[in-house]
């Protein structure tokens, strides 16, 4: 059944969360990892939308974490932290288990669906990478409140890295979000970013279109990232909205490698 999502400000507010909620599970920045890297090395895939398609290190944990204001008219409409922990099961697999940790809204607060996604990687030449990742979350924010979307809701992401050069780094995402809410919603992101020394800026445009879940949404996202030490990354910036449907927002995150887990 489509959920009419076109009618109030509540209902708009959980789309905006809903969406970008289920790419959030494996949300690229301007870092370029390789397999020659350090397995302690940070390995960011916030603060864009999308991701990349690199994955972190076999028997090692990363926390990715980060606080959010946004808001379709003011961004004190809403307020969020938001995180994802990843683990590398194996070469070039990764498990994450993400989601809306803590949600503020209209007075009310609680917790945000929360979802898996389970990347897979391959190689392709030296400079380039190809990832799936299928993911789903689960209905575990209170959907009267606003905070989440009621229903368990799938996702398959196909995403395409790879370093222009030196400096420059690109992530393609595309597939289908919203699978199990009526028609699937087509998510597409382009990102570019670019590194020197400790410091790297990220920018992405991303869309969805109409579907089961609610009306389209389309964004433009920048953000500043500083490498603080090897294991540890701090991002900020925000997000332009382009449609009425999409919310403004600004944030503020780290990435931290954990270390080893398991062998």
């Amino acid at each position: 059944m489509r959920r009419a999502y076109h009618g109030g400000r509540a209902d708009r507010r959980t789309v905006g969360r809903t969406l970008i909620g289920m790419v959030f599970l494996f949300v690229g920045a301007p870092v370029r990892p390789s397999d020659g890297q350090s397995p302690r090395a940070a390995n960011p895939e916030r603060p864009t939308v999308a991701t990349h398609a690199y994955a972190v290190a076999p028997g090692y944990w990363e926390l990715e974490q980060g606080f959010r204001v946004y808001g379709f008219g003011r961004l004190s409409e809403g307020r969020a932290w938001d995180f994802n922990l990843k683990i590398g099961l194996r070469n070039h697999v990764q498990l994450g288990i993400a989601g809306t940790g803590l949600a503020w809204t209209d007075g009310v607060s609680g917790i945000g669906d929360l979802g898996l996604a389970l990347k897979l990687r391959t190689g392709v030449g030296e400079s380039a990478a190809l990832a799936v990742v299928p993911g789903a979350t689960f209905p575990t924010g209170n959907q009267s409140l606003s905070l989440g979307a009621g229903r368990v809701l799938g996702s398959l992401v196909a995403i395409w890295s790879e370093d222009i050069n030196t400096v420059f780094h690109t992530d393609i995402n595309v597939g289908p979000v919203g699978i199990g809410a009526g028609e699937p919603v087509l998510f597409t992101s382009i990102g570019l970013s670019a590194a020197l020394g400790r410091w790297g800026l990220a920018g992405e445009s991303f869309q969805f279109t109409s579907g089961g879940v609610g009306p389209a949404q389309h964004g433009l996202l920048g953000a500043v990232l500083v490498t603080l030490a090897e294991w540890i990354v701090v991002d900020a910036g925000g997000v332009w909205a382009r449609t009425r449907e999409t919310p403004d927002q600004l944030f503020v995150g780290v990435t931290a490698n954990l270390g080893r887990i398991f062998k």
